[in-house]
């Protein structure tokens, strides 16, 4: 039995070196132990009971995590070959919960063909109301990159292929001309989804998605999500993203469930 949302990613190790689609339909999907249905229940609950104050089974509040998201978190980490996942309630969501773990002074490497909401945030929010810095540019030169970074740059954010232009850049390329330099290197994965491309097998730190999009599938959920292996960097989100409350719903988490099982076949035929 497992003691925090965190523990819970260890059951995906029976599913590693199985097939993406495997992963998809079972990871997180296994039937309940106390009915047995195969798929996950829709857990409603705002407040769980605890034995004793401050002390959880696993969960104590919805903002912080539910049965049903933590069912999602464990099939998006089985896609993205990751050891952690959280399921937001939008990809601009998981974008903010990432970019909230910087400090006034910090710097932010974008590519400059980056998707326009994310845009609009760094430009007219974060850099209007803030003292973080970013700067956009083209990725496609690893040696011009290289000389972009900055002792202050925290966090490189790319996104291949690019949306809407479908502009697509060389990952490995990119992680390694970040060797040595202390940033978060983050990639937005929606356009390509895991079934083309595994960023962390690649050297990225952190993996977004708008499951809005290929994940969900069927144009009826809004949803986002970040993959990472680092616990330390799982801790930093887990803080940012309890606080600011941007999880994704139970109803919300099994419709994207529902339409994950689904991605490997649609893609082929996409």
């Amino acid at each position: 039995m497992y003691k925090t949302p965190s523990d819970y990613f260890q059951m995906n190790r029976k599913y590693q070196g199985m097939g993406i689609g495997t992963r998809l339909i079972h990871a997180g999907n296994e039937p309940s132990s106390e009915f047995h249905g195969v798929n996950p229940a829709i857990d409603l609950s705002t407040t769980y009971a605890q034995p004793a104050p401050g002390e959880p089974v696993v969960f104590d509040y919805a903002r912080c995590g539910n049965p049903t998201r933590q069912c999602l978190e464990r099939q998006i980490a089985a896609m993205e070959h990751a050891n952690y996942a959280f399921a937001t309630s939008s990809g601009m969501a998981a974008h903010v919960t990432i970019i909230n773990l910087l400090k006034d002074g910090d710097h932010i490497l974008c590519i400059d063909d980056v998707y326009g909401g994310t845009q609009r945030y760094l430009r007219k929010i974060l850099s209007a109301n803030t003292k973080i810095t970013v700067d956009f540019s083209s990725f496609h030169d690893a040696k011009a990159f290289k000389k972009m970074l900055k002792p202050e740059t925290k966090v490189v954010w790319l996104e291949t292929p690019t949306n809407p232009t479908l502009k697509c850049f060389d990952i490995k390329k990119i992680a390694e001309a970040m060797k040595g330099h202390n940033a978060i290197f983050c990639v937005d994965n929606t356009f390509a989804t895991p079934i083309n491309t595994n960023p962390l097998l690649l050297g990225a730190d952190i993996v977004t998605h708008s499951m809005t999009k290929y994940i969900g599938g069927h144009s009826d959920v809004i949803a986002g999500c970040m993959a990472l292996n680092s616990k330390k960097l799982y801790d930093d989100l887990f803080f940012v993203l309890k606080t600011m409350g941007t999880g994704l719903s139970a109803f919300d988490s099994y419709l994207a469930i529902r339409g994950a099982k689904t991605l490997e076949v649609r893609q082929q035929k996409a």
